[in-house]
């Protein structure tokens, strides 16, 4: 949706993804899912009286162009997955591919450039920079993808208009609603085209109405072809999603949270 100079600047060689021998009938190779996930487990503190398991033998899959809701109450681990599906930490046992890249292989260089190509991140808290105007926010990843400067503001000011804020980008974070600040962390997240959004709460800092018309901004960004992973506590948002799994004491299941699918009508 938003093309970073179509990632030409960037220095460091591509990531490959993991081999798929896979095919269909037709002799074509299956479409690499863009998060697998298998028998994946967390375990904080192993061995120690103070040892946690968040996670416990997660299996999922999320295609391109879904938008999947991660649901679950507050300790669920639903944080915890977020962290892993962002590269942001790992897991003690199990297998994740992002974008078909086995990020086990990868040290902590390769998954900083990982994160950078394939992810897009989006908090409750937006976490502008103050003292930057809503275009110099959104230019950042330019930045550390080493797109030219003469080329990174017509790139941040088309992202911002793909976001209805073409008219705002010389305003600082102050100078904008909260609507208009999710907005501007959104276009950060999307500046270097991922194919993976990944939005934590993202409507909790949010009234009802402006937490509405994000969700409909991200119901536009799934059918332009981006994979929208929300992550939520609130049955009102996750029901905006295509799918909803929901996480209850580190374990993963679809359907109704309590672990059955939902009864037919």
């Amino acid at each position: 949706m938003m093309a970073a100079g179509s990632g030409d600047h960037r220095r460091q060689p591509p990531l490959v993804p993991a081999a798929n021998p896979a095919a269909n009938p037709a002799g074509q190779p299956d479409p690499v899912p863009v998060v697998r996930i298998e028998h994946l487990d967390k375990i904080y503190n192993p061995g120690t009286p103070g040892q946690v398991q968040a996670l416990r033998d997660i299996n999922l899959v999320i295609q391109g162009g879904e938008f999947l809701a991660i649901m679950g109450p507050s300790g669920s681990g639903k944080s915890t997955l977020m962290n892993i599906i962002g590269c942001l930490d790992a897991p003690t046992a199990g297998r994740y591919l992002c974008d078909g890249i086995d990020v086990a292989s990868l040290d902590a260089e390769e998954r900083a450039r990982l994160r950078l190509a394939r992810i897009g991140f989006v908090f409750q808290s937006f976490h502008l920079l103050p003292r930057m105007s809503a275009l110099e926010n959104v230019t950042l990843p330019l930045i550390y993808a080493g797109v030219p400067r003469a080329e990174r503001a017509a790139i941040a000011e088309q992202a911002l208009a793909q976001v209805g804020l073409a008219d705002r980008g010389r305003h600082r974070p102050n100078e904008l609603s909260g609507g208009q600040q999710q907005r501007v962390a959104i276009a950060r997240a999307l500046i270097n085209s991922p194919p993976i959004l990944l939005a934590d709460e993202p409507t909790g800092a949010l009234d009802s109405r402006t937490g509405e018309d994000i969700l409909a901004l991200f119901k536009r960004l799934r059918d332009a072809g981006h994979t929208v992973i929300l992550i939520t506590h609130d049955a009102e948002v996750a029901a905006h999603a295509d799918r909803v799994v929901h996480i209850r004491d580190g374990a993963l299941h679809e359907g109704d949270d309590d672990g059955q699918p939902p009864p037919e009508a």
